[in-house]
């Protein structure tokens, strides 16, 4: 088995066209069984289990030695020091309404370090890919991110949280944020909107409550694209907050949301 991060994503990128194909397929299959995680708002069906188990399955009989840590089934056991990170569905709540704004993320990483990742929206066949080093893609487009380093220009993305009392804190914080930018948008999918960020189609994103399926994949791509990804206050991206802009954008959105205690209480 070949640890080279090459390999490593063109496997990656193998299996998550596979599963893109199969969410794709099923979602009417998905309708009929639906169940609920954190919160009834947070739901997850037939599919998103189908898909990650087929990612296992896969790379279970290609590199045994693996782990891998999904959503919906946790992690695994793996000595060879390489883990896959997969959301088999990023975007849940939009592929049950049949929003084409959701997507398989999958990364792939090296003694804790993330060496190779794709985001595939199967609705549009979009495919965005990173390995360490190697620059962020698009197909054959390289990607650079936005130009834009002021606030007010700025068309930031983002996302709220399941919980109720979460959501109110960061309402609060587009309500602040709002006046002060171009715009802002949430799309539903926290790796569609890391890939966004890297190709400038946002100028930045950014979102508390992360966990490392939705998180792996994009943020290498918007790293190799030459974004800066973090949390607050030199904390790294991560639940209590990701940002993710080019680095001039990035330090004025990271002082706002600092200044609004976007992280929340204490």
């Amino acid at each position: 088995m070949s640890d080279d991060p090459r390999d490593l994503l063109e496997l990656a990128v193998r299996l998550a066209r596979e599963a893109g194909e199969l969410a794709r397929s099923g979602r009417q299959r998905a309708l009929a069984a639906v169940g609920s995680k954190s919160s009834p708002t947070d739901p997850v069906t037939e599919l998103d289990r189908a898909t990650e188990s087929l990612v296992r399955q896969r790379l279970a009989a290609e590199r045994p030695g693996d782990e891998v840590l999904g959503e919906e089934a946790g992690s695994s056991s793996g000595g060879s020091g390489v883990r896959w990170v997969l959301d088999p569905i990023d975007g849940t709540v939009n592929y049950l309404y049949g929003l084409p704004q959701y997507a398989v993320s999958l990364a792939v990483q090296c003694q804790g370090r993330t060496v190779a990742g794709v985001v595939r929206n199967p609705e549009s066949g979009e495919e965005w890919t990173a390995f360490a080093g190697g620059g962020a893609w698009r197909g054959e487009h390289r990607l650079a991110g936005s130009a834009v380093s002021t606030l007010d220009r700025a068309l930031l993305g983002t996302g709220f949280g399941y919980d109720s009392a979460v959501r109110a804190e960061q309402a609060a914080v587009v309500a602040e944020l709002l006046p002060k930018v171009r715009d802002i948008r949430r799309l539903g999918a926290a790796s569609l909107d890391l890939c966004f960020a890297a190709e400038g189609r946002l100028d930045a994103y950014y979102e508390r409550g992360l966990q490392p399926w939705d998180l792996a994949a994009g943020e290498l791509i918007a790293q190799e694209a030459g974004l800066l990804v973090t949390g607050l206050a030199g904390e790294p991206a991560g639940a209590a907050m990701t940002i993710a802009a080019p680095p001039d954008l990035h330090a004025v959105l990271h002082a706002e949301l600092v200044r609004l205690g976007a992280a929340g209480p204490a």
